[in-house]
């Protein structure tokens, strides 16, 4: 593989963008989900006992435990680790100089200790992601030292690790989706049912749902096919066969974004697949003109080189029609598709194919090692030599480690290859499990709402005659609301209520917290709802009663007029008020009460972090909160003009 120090450049500075895209978006939401008046007060996760905060860190790392001592209490201190990752992934954004190994270590740490209290609003795949790549960061990154080389010989080792993770990611989210045996996705029917039945559609969801049945069971086709078969390609020595798998990945990204909100996953995604290029390509975007002396031999590889691609290619065409017995109907102007492989056939592929794939991984990351020991070899001068074997042999040393541990999750899906792993990198990985460094992946892997989505309705009264809707910004609910545009902030109440409506409430115990709150009337919870109160119904008084109802949704066929249709299924939460046993009773079963919780206040009070604390209160008074995530937004754009103006160079 060329040099990859523009690709590195690249990752680093959106990597960069999405932890200020995170903070940010988690900010806006901490005190209605984690406030101490909030659905799930993020203090309960932090219980006094005793131990010294050593102890405590290793039980659960995360800077949270030092609030106390600070002064601040559990939502304090979340919105200060919010505000400043925030602003430091800004200012990192901003600044080539900070993207340093250092700023993205802290960037981690802070990330981390907010997700080992986010509970059920932050346990997502893409949190998880974001806390890997994040970690990779770490060993991508440059340290600058005033004696420090220019040139580090390791980087493509270390950039290695984010193919390796595009590879698990990808092929993982394809195997599970026939794995689970759905019958969605073993009748490539499935796309027929998700663009209005994923979480938060767009308002292209609607047109693409219109679609005929024919493309959209090809287009399943298509997905198996870049998740499954195109990954491996990302090892190939052939620099072709990886762009064009980065154009595939990149294309399956971009129509999910243009059709669903997925926050910052897709973005994630495509920053990974950034790993799978080269300096030569980047300078062909950038009208860059790099100068090519080919040699006859050179001229010859690259003959052979182009053959075996054209060979690949025709490799999975033709596997592609054999396994999903494609076949073209003139008469009806489509394309006729349908597996033709069985649960079985595709159980004996997984064993066939998981240890050689480890393998494969092993080879390319030897060939990037022993490559860039050569280069370190080549070195003019002996301290310099010196300096970069050692940064090669450290780095290397933790790549192989990061490698090995990643194998614990990524053979989850085939057994035989996972009970055959070494016992001491199962150790190793257990050990490290609860920092988040390495993780399983698999998205979609059921389709849910097959017959319709369910989607819960609160519904609010005075009197218990009159019923008012409780209509949230992003979740379906006004069946002529158009479906928003929200990414890559992501709206977690939102996402869970669509959870939530998948089973009964007792599996989501928050509900009751939610309704106790919005019984209470706690602004903050409200604002999760309605930034907007005026749009909330019971903006004045609380609501004396609420409850909840299940119905089913579809993309209606009456566009412009209404974008959905419902009908209802039954009642998922009964009508409860304040004091209601029920409500009292379902508090306490699920510890959500208060008073259940054990811990004690620390007075302790540190000026100068309280006298911040005040002008962070003087700003929420002038309702500057919700304009946080908006402003981070212009200044990104902004700095994306300049960029785009300037041209200017990277480091």
């Amino acid at each position: 593989m060329g040099d990859i120090r523009l690709p590195r450049h690249m990752f680093l500075w959106c990597l960069s963008a999405i932890y200020m895209f995170a903070f940010a978006s988690l900010y806006v939401q901490i005190p209605g989900l984690y406030g101490n008046e909030g659905v799930l007060p993020a203090r309960w996760q932090l219980r006094v006992s005793g131990k010294s905060v050593v102890e405590q860190l290793k039980d659960s790392p995360t800077l949270l435990w030092f609030g106390p001592r600070l002064g601040l209490d559990t939502q304090q201190c979340m919105e200060l680790l919010s505000l400043t990752g925030a602003l430091l992934s800004l200012m990192t954004l901003a600044l080539p100089v900070l993207r340093d190994c250092r700023v993205f270590l802290v960037l981690w740490i802070l990330y981390l200790s907010l997700y080992q209290v986010g509970q059920v609003f932050l346990y997502f795949q893409w949190d998880n992601l974001l806390l890997e790549m994040g970690f990779l960061a770490i060993l991508i990154a440059p340290m600058k030292m005033p004696w420090s080389s220019k040139v580090r010989l390791h980087d493509s080792v270390t950039f290695w690790l984010a193919r390796w993770l595009l590879f698990r990611l990808m092929f993982a989210s394809g195997v599970v989706k026939l794995t689970s045996r759905c019958p969605t996705w073993w009748g490539l029917t499935a796309l027929t049912y998700h663009y209005e039945t994923q979480c938060i559609p767009t308002p292209l969801a609607w047109f693409a749902h219109q679609l005929p049945v024919w493309f959209q069971k090809l287009s399943v086709v298509g997905t198996f096919v870049i998740e499954i078969a195109v990954p491996f390609m990302f090892f190939s020595p052939i620099r072709r066969h990886r762009l064009a798998a980065f154009y595939m990945q990149v294309l399956l990204q971009v129509l999910i974004i243009l059709s669903g909100n997925y926050n910052f996953f897709n973005i994630l995604t495509i920053t990974l697949c950034l790993s799978l290029l080269d300096d030569q390509h980047v300078n062909f975007w950038l009208r860059r003109p790099t100068p090519k002396t080919e040699t006859s031999l050179q001229t010859l590889i690259s003959g052979l080189a182009v053959m075996l691609e054209m060979g690949t290619y025709a490799l999975l065409g033709y596997w592609t029609v054999k396994y999903f017995d494609l076949q073209v109907e003139w008469e009806n102007k489509s394309i006729s598709t349908k597996t033709a492989f069985t649960y079985f056939e595709f159980n004996g592929f997984l064993k066939t194919v998981t240890v050689p794939s480890i393998w494969i991984g092993v080879l390319s990351l030897t060939w990037e090692i022993i490559s860039s020991m050569f280069k370190c070899a080549c070195v003019r001068g002996v301290l310099w030599r010196l300096w970069s074997t050692i940064q090669w042999a450290v780095m290397t040393a933790a790549t192989v480690s990061m490698f090995a541990i990643s194998l614990v999750p990524y053979t989850y899906f085939e057994y035989d290859a996972h009970s055959n792993l070494w016992p001491g990198v199962r150790t190793a990985f257990e050990l490290t499990d609860r920092y988040q460094l390495v993780n399983s992946y698999g998205l979609f892997r059921r389709m849910t709402g097959v017959g319709g989505r369910p989607e819960v309705v609160i519904e609010g009264s005075m009197d218990r005659n009159t019923w008012t809707e409780i209509e949230f910004m992003y979740k379906p609910g006004n069946m002529s609301a158009a479906p928003p545009v929200v990414a890559p902030h992501q709206p977690r109440l939102d996402w869970q209520m669509w959870f939530a409506a998948l089973g009964p409430h007792t599996q989501s115990p928050w509900f009751s917290s939610l309704l106790h709150r919005l019984l209470q009337g706690k602004r903050d919870v409200i604002r999760l709802i309605q930034t907007d109160e005026s749009q909330y119904p019971f903006s004045k008084q609380p609501p004396a009663y609420l409850r909840a109802h299940r119905y089913k949704y579809w993309f209606s066929e009456s566009y412009p007029q209404r974008w959905w249709r419902r009908v209802y299924v039954e009642e998922f939460y009964p009508m409860v008020h304040l004091g209601d046993s029920y409500l009292e009773q379902m508090l306490v079963q699920h510890g959500l009460k208060g008073d259940t919780i054990l811990g004690k206040k620390n007075n302790q009070k540190n000026c100068d972090l309280k006298k911040i604390y005040i002008l962070h209160n003087l700003a929420k008074m002038l309702c500057l909160r919700h304009c946080v995530y908006e402003l981070f937004l212009i200044i990104l754009i902004i700095i994306i003009i300049k960029t785009l103006l300037k041209k200017k160079e990277y480091y």
